[in-house]
């Protein structure tokens, strides 16, 4: 009789920040009930690998759960498999943190069932070959990636029954092979389709092995799929058609694999990670040229021959496709190089108050919002909003630790791209500067309540934004399809807010409009800008006078009237002192020219709050009626000195306040993505534009004041 091994891993995790509604309804619809249906079939072995953040929800929230897997586990019917605690892309992490990461896990599954892990989930199988030694140095014996990382390496079809070891610095590693044939018919499809797959990759030495490892989550969780897992019945059927066949279907766990069955040999993968995510991290003309061939290559039947040479894009490559990902990583890094950095001058009894700060850095890691495909969070600020407010929670404790009080101005490369920035911190705020692109501000922290205001993210093309048109607000199709394959919209007309930033939305951002120029236009980036100081360089200086420090960043550029280019001087002072919660800041034009020039000037203010629509944010001014005050609305206030905006729920009062009267412009950023359940509108923040028509002879000055208050 020919038989087959078959490994089952389930992979489960929640984003750290998610929404509790959203822990309790993968609970009430996956967790549980996938659990409770493998306490009826103890033929069936499965290897379940939650994060870190799932077990302390677990342990709060459903601490009886937890004794239900206990006794799986007892029984040997289920073995836990480890990783990094927080979920975190492991090879993107300083290796102190890989370390410390895949330790706390290991820990935590042996305090809670008794043994360590043998093994680990890979976090969204992003794989470099340097993650083999400090795997091995935690203890774990293998991992799991998809089988095209093989592919890639070389490997057929034939040659992926098995597992695989690699090596770095001399250090061992086990690497299975999943099926991808397997991720597609388990469960959107008959279980009958996954039977026969299994029969036919049967021998009789009955020596291969089979891996399905997935998300738990597709398992209830994903559209549609509760009442086809659950109340259909197909998971009942397919662990049943498993124990009606495991005469030849034998399901063991990835350690009884090692056990049992020699490796098919040594083999170094190249840098991958699934299919799906190495074509989301191509550029939107590349993402539409790869979908495009794969379509025709099916059409012709050469898919399967030429896939492995169709390798998609680099994971690292989002941190270059989205500057937001790049502030957030090098952030984390700069934070976590600095708890390391006090570290080694603490004695051992002082190192005791780092523990705190290293769980924030390592909270702050959490995979999930520094990257972007169908299940990705860069574009909600809901997955973006926890990785900030850990880090500047930490970075507030490094403070009193290292009993801070100054302000502290330093000059770097933050970002890696070859250019200076400018980064100002003060016990309250930090203020981070781009000199190469207008002299712009991209993060600014309000540290009383580790806020980031600049925790928002552009508008810009994604490769599925051609789908748009044709996605419906309901699906037509009664099956039960993949994520992949379903094209949803949340609300009808969603195109109409489709539009696309040619620079990267920040404050202190120099606009000079044309004569012409509307709000609409302005919101929907179609206006036309005269001047050349929105991205183009600036020079920067720093001073300190009578305990106040001052940035200048200062252009001489163009201004254009017709085919007539003006020169003019913009030059912007930042005041920074150790107690004040704002921004105080003077700006000054300067004629460069001997005839007067008649210019249309504004200063772009954007403020990151979390939600667009709620009552308890809006905006403000004082003494004046806005009949329309969310943060969503769009429209303007003429002739007042100040705007504001406040968010309850956060704590927050922003105002932006000018010594001369201006016109507020004011607009919503919304970005147009697409997630499991369709494309979605996304609120990522407020701006505001006060501006002035200005008749510059020689020189023209206005005071702004950034504020910032806590309200609770």
């Amino acid at each position: 009789m020919k038989r087959i091994n078959l490994v089952l891993g389930i992979h489960n995790h929640q984003p750290i920040g998610n929404f509790e509604s959203v822990f309790e309804r993968s609970f009430d619809r996956s967790y549980q009930p996938f659990v409770k249906l493998v306490q009826q079939y103890p033929s069936i072995k499965l290897s379940l690998h939650y994060s870190g953040i799932l077990f302390d929800w677990f342990s709060a929230r459903r601490p009886l759960f937890l004794k239900e897997i206990k006794k799986l586990v007892q029984r040997g019917q289920v073995k836990i498999m480890g990783g990094a605690y927080y979920e975190p892309i492991l090879a993107i992490i300083p290796d102190a943190d890989k370390s410390a990461q895949l330790e706390k896990l290991s820990k935590e599954i042996r305090n809670l069932f008794g043994n360590p892990p043998v093994g680990m989930w890979l976090t969204e199988r992003v794989w470099e070959q340097h993650l083999a030694k400090p795997i091995a140095d935690a203890g774990l014996r293998f991992i799991a990636v998809d089988d095209t990382h093989f592919k890639y390496a070389g490997l057929s079809e034939y040659e992926l029954y098995s597992y695989y070891m690699t090596e770095e610095a001399g250090k061992s590693l086990a690497v299975f092979p999943i099926s991808k044939k397997l991720r597609y018919t388990i469960p959107f499809q008959a279980v009958q389709k996954t039977i026969e797959y299994l029969r036919e990759v049967a021998t009789e030495e009955g020596e291969r092995v089979v891996v399905y490892a997935d998300d738990g989550e597709k398992f209830g969780v994903w559209p549609k799929t509760y009442d086809h897992v659950y109340r259909d019945g197909w998971l009942k059927d397919f662990f049943q058609a498993l124990s009606d066949n495991r005469e030849w279907i034998n399901v063991i766990h990835f350690s009884e694999a090692l056990e049992r069955c020699k490796p098919a040999g040594r083999i170094y993968l190249p840098n991958a990670s699934y299919a799906e995510m190495m074509h989301w991290v191509l550029r939107p003309k590349h993402f539409s040229q790869y979908e495009d061939a794969e379509i025709e290559l099916k059409g012709q039947g050469k898919w399967e021959l030429l896939e492995p040479f169709f390798k998609g894009g680099f994971w690292r490559n989002f941190l270059v496709k989205y500057p937001e990902i790049n502030t957030m990583h090098k952030k984390m890094l700069r934070v976590s190089a600095r708890a390391r950095s006090v570290e080694q001058r603490l004695s051992k009894s002082g190192q005791e108050k780092l523990k705190n700060i290293f769980e924030h850095i390592w909270a702050a890691q959490c995979n999930d919002a520094y990257w972007h495909g169908v299940f990705g969070g860069l574009y909600m600020p809901l997955l973006r909003y926890p990785i900030f407010n850990h880090l500047l929670d930490a970075e507030r404790e490094l403070d009193k630790l290292e009993k801070r009080k100054t302000v502290n101005i330093e000059t770097m490369d933050f970002d890696n791209d070859g250019y200076n920035e400018l980064l100002v911190e003060t016990p309250v705020l930090n203020c981070y500067f781009k000199p190469e692109q207008g002299g712009s501000v991209f993060e600014l922290d309000f540290k009383p309540i580790s806020l980031n205001l600049l925790d928002i993210v552009s508008r810009r093309e994604e490769g599925y934004h051609k789908k748009l048109a044709d996605a419906k607000v309901e699906s037509s199709h009664e099956g039960t399809e993949s994520i992949h394959d379903l094209v949803l919209a949340k609300e009808e007309g969603l195109e109409r807010h489709l539009h696309y930033d040619w620079y990267r939305h920040g404050s202190l951002i120099d606009h000079f409009f044309g004569s012409a120029v509307t709000l609409d236009q302005v919101h929907a980036s179609t206006y036309q800008e005269l001047g050349d100081f929105v991205n183009q360089p600036y020079a920067f200086s720093t001073t300190k006078t009578a305990g106040k420090h001052r940035v200048t960043l200062s252009r001489q550029g163009s201004v254009w009237h017709g085919e007539i280019r003006h020169g003019v001087e913009v030059q912007k002072t930042i005041q920074f002192r150790p107690k004040n919660a704002g921004l105080e800041i003077e700006y000054r034009l300067k004629n460069l020219e001997r005839v007067p020039i008649s210019l249309w000037f504004g200063v772009e203010f954007c403020v990151g709050l979390q939600a667009g629509d709620a009552p308890d944010r809006y905006y403000y001014c004082d003494g004046v009626d806005i009949p329309d005050r969310r943060l969503r609305s769009m429209g303007e206030l003429r002739g007042h000195t100040h705007l504001g905006l406040r968010d309850e729920w956060l704590g927050v009062d922003v105002r932006i306040e000018a010594d001369k009267p201006a016109t507020f412009w004011r607009f919503p950023l919304e970005t147009i993505s697409l997630s499991e359940e369709g494309f979605e509108r996304i609120f990522q923040g407020s701006v505001v534009i006060p501006h002035w028509q200005v008749r510059l002879e020689k020189e023209w000055r206005v005071k702004l004041v950034h504020r910032f208050r806590r309200l609770k």
